[in-house]
């Protein structure tokens, strides 16, 4: 089938929190025969849109950084994408949603019926908002939303304190099956519904 997923890390920490969730969502999803490939937007300032508009008449984004080419392209060959974030003041990092404002609006083609879902962390609260505003990407561009079992968030400060989140890990392993599970439908028909997982509950007051 040679089917791949794209996954956007949207934190400056390359292998911090938001990239170990995306890991657990890539590792089910490589199990299901489906490729994966996690692109870091890394730490450097990144452009926001200025509404020129001339992306309607070049086809892209008039701005031709490094990390827009890359994704753009990236974009092209994938079937399905995936974007995690961090939480700030209840939102998606602001650089991501800079790049994502651009890409969204300049590569439509690109983008069109390819499933997608979003990933949030937080240290506490805020997800529901971060989870809200990328998933509004995709709800203005043709892409049917992938869900899982829970809200796709998961609870972690410190670099690796997601792995104590049972449920939260299970949430993105249900994530990744279910990706898995539309990208061969779309493309073959007839695949079974994903066996389920014993539930977990991870409960932070003990």
């Amino acid at each position: 089938m040679n089917m791949k997923v794209l996954l956007i890390n949207g934190s400056p920490k390359k292998n911090g929190n938001t990239y170990t969730a995306l890991s657990e969502v890539a590792s089910a999803l490589d199990a299901n025969g489906i490729a994966t490939e996690i692109v870091s937007i890394g730490t450097k300032a990144v452009q926001g849109c200025i509404a020129c508009n001339k992306c309607v008449e070049l086809g892209r984004c008039i701005f031709k950084d490094n990390l827009y080419n890359t994704l753009r392209d990236k974009l092209g060959t994938a079937d399905g994408l995936i974007i995690g974030s961090p939480t700030y003041y209840a939102g998606p990092n602001g650089s991501l949603c800079a790049l994502l404002d651009r890409l969204f609006y300049s590569c439509g083609a690109l983008l069109r019926y390819k499933p997608a879902a979003a990933v949030a962390v937080c240290r506490r609260g805020g997800a529901a908002s971060t989870f809200d505003r990328l998933n509004k990407y995709f709800t203005i561009s043709n892409m049917p939303v992938v869900s899982s079992q829970y809200w796709n968030d998961v609870r972690g400060r410190l670099p690796g304190e997601v792995l104590q989140d049972g449920e939260g890990l299970q949430t993105m392993r249900v994530l990744g099956n279910n990706m898995a599970w539309m990208l061969k439908n779309l493309k073959n028909g007839g695949e079974v519904i994903p066996e389920a997982e014993p539930r977990i509950a991870t409960n932070f007051i003990r």
